[in-house]
């Protein structure tokens, strides 16, 4: 029986009530359990104040923050719906999706709040600023916002459990392949998502975290505020752009029991610093001899736990396929990898496993209150697009019947336009976009995925994404600038000897015709899955 997510922080609130719940990592704002719970009931007395109904929408956009998360306990246990907004988008856009979703209220940041304007949003009754709760604009000034938090009482009702099946988020979120739609996801699925995390990684006791991924992807709200939290985890935020620097700096300090990352993070540490040291010839030689090969071995995976802050318990990759050698090093060194899938409509958890259970190349196997189906004749040797039905699948998008009837098959499964296949074990193998398959010449199925998966294994690509042109592959390639003096050939020369290369080990039918050079990265969604449908 799914649990319900307040009656996780109901059971966890007054167990740590003084200890640190939500901090601003190098900020001035650090709650308590019992002062998130007060801060919450401030906010609530608020919203009655000026008329919110249980179902209103409020709207919650900003850098992640301590304030972030108070503000949507608060929405959530009020009985009102969240409409989380990534920060990313442009004042223009928010603008749009916030009078979309018919938003009553608005919790923003103040560095967005300067792109935006009041009179573009007439349906707002209260703009609320999450730097430190006080009023932008309101159309109630009579009524002032609480200056004190309200005095809770140290028991196991402070948050209200309501229905599993009421709707909690509309979460707008943007793709690789298009615009942003309103995925509504209900108590159900999110408290589903934290018990599944709190059975396959479990913190084992009091734990620090490190919020980096934006909370208002449903990969960084779970997997970095609601599941963390509901074990009585201290959360540290990053306000600021996670950069390399800040992020080792963070994992120092903090020494996190987890760490949820995108592949790119890992990827760069791994072939920037351990690859090379891998590839020279005496390591090499000192490779292929037994026991100085697991001393290297050893030493690795203790420079590696040593830069995540030497506490790592669980390594967690989503978004994207993992480098496959960066993956096969990781696993030779016993590193503690998950690769798992998802997707923000199914709140986002579809595969994942336990750390010992993990198999290369795979998004880990169908989770618990999922069920997968592959559309194919053969689900274990014929790629087929993968079904998911279950608790954790959303309603649908909102004010969006459309998109919703395309969404799901007539007996109820979810469409994920993921290509793949699973095995035996029912371990998840993703293949590819459906959008994004290449239809061959003579009819074969091309995954440009694949190719690029290849193509970036070579020396001197960062990055790339392989396109159709006139009935040839062609592949658009970020190289690596910065390290060029290393090379043997200029970077033309070396993409070309990387073409023949490539082209040997790629069936005909997928062969790429031409590199071509691009003078800066891919732009990117916020979860750092190139946005696929910008290049031709």
């Amino acid at each position: 029986m799914t649990k319900h997510l307040f009656a996780y922080y109901n059971d966890i609130f007054p167990k740590y009530w003084n200890e640190p719940a939500l901090t601003d990592y190098n900020g001035t704002i650090s709650y308590t359990f019992a002062q998130v719970a007060e801060q919450t009931a401030r906010l609530r007395e608020y919203f009655q104040a000026i008329g919110i109904r249980q179902g209103d929408k409020i709207a919650l956009c900003g850098r992640n923050c301590a304030n972030w998360a108070v503000a949507y306990l608060a929405i959530a246990s009020y009985g009102a719906v969240i409409v989380s907004v990534l920060h990313e988008f442009s004042g223009e856009d928010i603008e749009k999706l916030i009078n979309h979703s018919e938003a009553r209220m608005l919790f923003v940041g103040p560095y967005i709040w300067k792109s935006m304007q009041a009179e573009h949003m007439p349906g707002l009754d209260a703009i609320v600023s999450l730097t430190d709760f006080s009023l932008i604009a309101t159309k109630r000034e009579e009524i002032a916002m609480p200056q004190e938090p309200v005095t809770v009482p140290q028991n196991n009702h402070i948050f209200t459990v309501r229905n599993l099946d009421e709707l909690l988020l509309i979460n707008y979120t943007s793709g690789s392949t298009g615009s942003p739609k309103g995925v509504m996801l209900t108590y159900r699925s999110v408290s589903a998502n934290v018990g599944t995390g709190l059975e396959f990684l479990p913190p084992g006791g009091r734990q620090n975290v490190v919020s980096m991924l934006p909370l208002a992807h449903m990969y960084g709200q779970l997997a970095e505020f609601l599941y963390p939290l509901a074990s009585g985890c201290h959360i540290h935020f990053l306000t600021k752009s996670p950069t390399p620097t800040l992020l080792m700096k963070a994992f120092a300090d903090v020494k996190p029991y987890i760490i949820v990352t995108v592949p790119l993070v890992i990827e760069k540490i791994c072939k920037r610093a351990v690859m090379p040291v891998l590839e020279k010839p005496p390591v090499q030689r000192l490779l292929k001899i037994p026991l100085l090969r697991n001393m290297a071995i050893s030493t690795i995976k203790k420079k590696l736990m040593k830069a995540f802050g030497g506490q790592l318990k669980y390594f967690i990759v989503g978004g994207a396929a993992l480098n496959p050698d960066v993956e096969k090093l990781l696993l030779e060194v016993k590193f503690p990898l998950v690769v798992g899938y998802g997707m923000t409509e199914c709140g986002p958890l579809i595969g994942g496993c336990y750390v010992h259970e993990f198999v290369a190349r795979s998004g880990g196997h169908i989770l618990p209150g999922n069920e997968i189906r592959v559309e194919s004749a053969d689900p274990y040797n014929e790629v087929g697009e993968l079904l998911v039905r279950g608790e954790h699948v959303m309603l649908g998008y909102y004010k969006n019947e459309e998109a919703t009837r395309a969404a799901f098959t007539d007996d109820g499964w979810m469409r994920t336009g993921d290509l793949g296949l699973i095995d035996k074990k029912n371990n998840i193998f993703i293949k590819g976009r459906n959008k994004t398959m290449i239809l061959g010449a003579s009819g074969q199925n091309i995954y440009p995925e694949e190719i690029e998966g290849k193509l970036n294994d070579m020396e001197g690509v960062v990055e790339s994404v392989v396109v159709e042109r006139e009935g040839k592959l062609i592949a658009l390639v970020f190289p690596d600038y910065e390290g060029e003096l290393r090379f043997r050939q200029t970077i033309p020369e070396l993409m070309r000897e990387n073409l023949r290369k490539l082209n040997e080990r790629l069936p005909k039918y997928a062969q790429i015709f031409n590199i071509e050079l691009k003078e800066n990265e891919f732009e990117k969604t916020p979860k750092r899955s190139i946005k696929r449908f910008l290049y031709k």
